[in-house]
């Protein structure tokens, strides 16, 4: 552990990036975390992460405000419905239409900046490459190389001061394992948002890629999601 214990989340309110904290948490990083209101379709993983970020106490949470429904270009950004009802056969193919363009590299990027603002190595994000629906920018290949770059193009690495380390602690495990680890850790997924289309409420569609991927992984887990357990007992 470096004597400077803080680190950057990028932070969605999602349960990847919430057992992710946990994590980060766990191994006594102070944690900076860092969301962003980038022209997406809905508010409410925005409302889940300001939830989850002062439920589990981080150091400072930020949101950043970026409009990437200039570009467009995804169904999560542009005038394109998001896909419902896909076989785990089609997730598994292609990219699907919910990728939003260079995304993960635009994140870093503001990540990068406000760690050298902070004095922080550490980066910490919760890119999956087993269960996930075949985004470019959540390979192993893509974050070694953003680590090389980074340590490339930061005063403090460049000056041999202080060197950029990417985590990952997620990116080889499936939803089940990963949501076995949160629960172990004491992650509130009752707060989360998975959906790419929830109702304004906060509701999960049930239908998405997101959504399957997350029922899948509490399923396999054993165990009931709390989030649909909540809307349930609302509902009732």
């Amino acid at each position: 552990m470096p004597e400077n214990r803080k680190a950057i989340l990028l932070f969605s309110g999602g349960l990847d990036s919430s057992t992710v904290l946990a994590i980060a948490k766990s191994e006594g990083y102070d944690v900076y975390a860092i969301s962003f209101r980038y022209g997406q379709r809905h508010r409410v993983e925005l409302e889940a992460a300001a939830r989850i970020a002062a439920q589990m106490g981080v150091a400072r949470h930020i949101t950043m405000t970026i409009d990437l429904r200039t570009f467009g270009g995804s169904a999560l950004t542009g005038d394109i419905s998001v896909p419902k009802g896909r076989s785990q056969e089609a997730m598994n193919t292609g990219i699907p239409i919910t990728y939003v363009p260079a995304r993960n590299t635009i994140f870093l990027s503001f990540a990068l900046a406000w760690a050298e603002v902070q004095e922080a190595g550490d980066l910490f994000l919760g890119v999956n490459a087993v269960d996930y629906s075949g985004y470019p920018d959540c390979r192993p290949q893509y974050i070694a190389a953003y680590e090389k770059m980074a340590n490339l193009a930061t005063k403090a690495a460049v000056e041999g001061h202080r060197p950029i380390r990417i985590h990952t602690p997620l990116i080889h495990l499936t939803k089940t394992e990963i949501i076995r680890k949160g629960l172990e850790l004491g992650v509130d997924y009752s707060l989360t948002c998975s959906c790419y289309d929830p109702a304004p409420d906060g509701a999960p569609c049930h239908a998405c890629d997101a959504c399957l991927l997350r029922q899948k992984g509490f399923e396999e887990a054993g165990v009931a999601d709390p989030l649909l357990e909540r809307f349930n007992h609302s509902q009732g």
